[in-house]
């Protein structure tokens, strides 16, 4: 009868439909994976070499803990002479929140230690593992750890630098600004002051993140899943520097954070340059001394991996 006909290819069309579905959609991200996979063949002899570093570098101490959770691990990379106290970063690499791990900073590491200066890249819980809290309290324990202990490797107390990279210049920023309103309210009880680091360096980051929700969203980090990692909707403001230091109750925290330098490319499609320039626009409106400072035509990870791979002379 009518209704046999219709019921029997019901199967196939379902089976076809869903063919088509997955074709259109997973088609966008196939062709993005290929790419990428195309672009990680390219790099690969530059991992090569960076990776064996990594894992043989006698100057390369790896996962030392911080902390009793899983994720409490750094990584430090030493200069080859030891004459004198030597300049410190604390790095808190990127990694959208989800991916992040402190392996990323080698390159970093290893270019940095070429120039008599440590660097101690600091590893935290990532989402699921972890939501954005968890990452600040991990972040502030790695810096606390770094400032304790790190004229054990032959690091300089006086001259510790805060930087990261995209999400973990996110999270470092967060981090400090945290501790300088526990510091600039009732005294709380801190195990790690803010004026021990000389100046906060942001790579890379966003810093609003009412401004960025919607942004991810349409690039594939959906807003039911950043707003997870970021604890709610209600916790954006709480974890977006550029907004929390625009609080009147803050001004007292705001005038302890140290010096801050942002840099970021104009090319830069995973988080807008504009991020770094409004933030250090709106901390030069409270006081603080800040700039931006963008790279003509630079992507998000130029700065960052690429360019350190090329070589060449530009300071950065």
């Amino acid at each position: 009868d009518c209704s046999r006909c219709f019921i029997k290819p019901m199967p196939k069309l379902l089976e076809l439909s869903n063919h088509l579905f997955l074709f259109r959609v997973g088609y966008r991200w196939i062709t993005r994976f290929l790419a990428l996979g195309c672009y990680s063949l390219l790099l690969f002899p530059g991992f090569l070499q960076v990776g064996y570093y990594y894992f043989f570098s006698s100057q390369v101490r790896r996962s030392i803990v911080y902390g009793d959770q899983p994720r409490n691990r750094l990584d430090l990379y030493l200069p080859k002479n030891s004459d004198g106290p030597k300049p410190v970063i604390a790095f808190v690499t990127g990694g959208a929140w989800i991916i992040g791990y402190k392996a990323w900073g080698c390159l970093l590491g290893q270019q940095l230690s070429e120039r008599d200066i440590i660097v101690a890249c600091i590893d935290y819980r990532n989402f699921p593992q972890g939501t954005m809290s968890d990452m600040v309290t991990d972040a502030s324990q790695g810096i606390s750890f770094v400032c304790k202990n790190i004229a054990e490797y032959g690091g300089d107390p006086d001259r510790i630098y805060l930087m990261g990279q995209s999400a973990g210049a996110h999270i470092a920023a967060c981090t400090i600004l945290e501790q300088a309103i526990k510091e600039g309210g009732e005294g709380e009880s801190t195990s790690w002051s803010v004026s021990q680091i000389k100046a906060y360096l942001g790579l890379s980051g966003g810093y609003n993140l009412f401004n960025l929700v919607d942004y991810f969203h349409n690039r594939g980090l959906y807003r039911s899943i950043f707003l997870s990692i970021m604890e709610g909707e209600q916790s954006l403001r709480r974890f977006s520097p550029e907004v929390v230091v625009q609080d009147p109750n803050n001004r007292n925290a705001v005038s302890l954070l140290p010096p801050i330098i942002l840099f970021h490319g104009t090319a830069d499609y995973s988080i807008p340059s504009d991020a770094s320039k409004n933030f250090a626009e709106t901390l030069q409106g409270v006081g603080v001394k800040a700039e931006s400072i963008l790279y003509e035509g630079k992507t998000h990870t130029d700065l960052f991996l690429q360019d350190p791979m090329r070589g060449g002379t530009d300071k950065m």
